[in-house]
This record gives C-alpha cells, structure tokens and sequence, in this order.
C-alpha cells in the first residue's frame, strides 16, 4: 500500500534466500481488507501477487489443534489477539517460519 513498512516487507518478499509461504488464512483476510479499500479487481490482484511470490499453506488438523491451542494461552497476556492471529503463529510454527507481518499483536509473539 506504499508504506514504509510495506517496502521494507518488499525487500524480504522479492529476495530469493528464503521461500515464502501464506497461510490460507492470510488470503482471506487480505482479499475481505483488499475488496473492502479497493473492490474486486484490486483484491485478484494482490491475490494474483501472493500466488506468484508464495507458496499457499492450507490450514489442516493438525495445524487447527495447535492454533486452538495458542489461541487459548495468547488471549490471555494480548489484548485483541484473535483465532486467525493463532492460525498464522501456528502455521509459522509447523514449519518453522518466521512471520512477516505488520500486525501489531504479533509484537509479542517474538518472546514467545
């Protein structure tokens, strides 16, 4: 969106050293966030844009079990931190990612 957060999140998303991968959580809320700011054409972009600089990571049960599990502990000490907080955390944890985000609750995550 032309931040400067988003250009420093640029760098890390066109560099080459590491795979990127998106929860498919992350999909939904950007395409809603995206069709909401800049309707339909804008959110198959950003879509389009995720597809072809990530690989997708669907949620399954194992990673639902760890989330509902995260979810209960982190509502706890982070005020808002809600269930697709938990998704991300735990699909990062799954397979041993680091996240890349500008979601404030996530400040906390990086002492846990």
């Amino acid at each position: 969106m032309g931040t400067e957060k988003g250009e420093k999140a640029k760098t890390i998303i066109d560099s080459r050293e590491h795979e990127k991968l998106t929860p498919s959580i992350c999909i939904a809320e950007i395409y809603a966030e995206t069709l909401k700011l800049e309707g339909e054409e804008g959110a198959e972009l950003r879509r389009d844009f995720m597809k072809a600089t990530s690989a997708f990571i669907a949620l399954n049960e194992s990673i639902a079990v760890q989330a509902a599990k995260l979810d209960v502990s982190m509502k706890k000490s982070v005020k808002g931190w809600g269930l697709a907080d938990s998704i991300v955390f735990a699909t990062a944890r799954s397979t041993g990612s680091k996240v890349l985000t500008g979601d404030r609750h996530f400040s906390i995550v990086r002492r846990c």
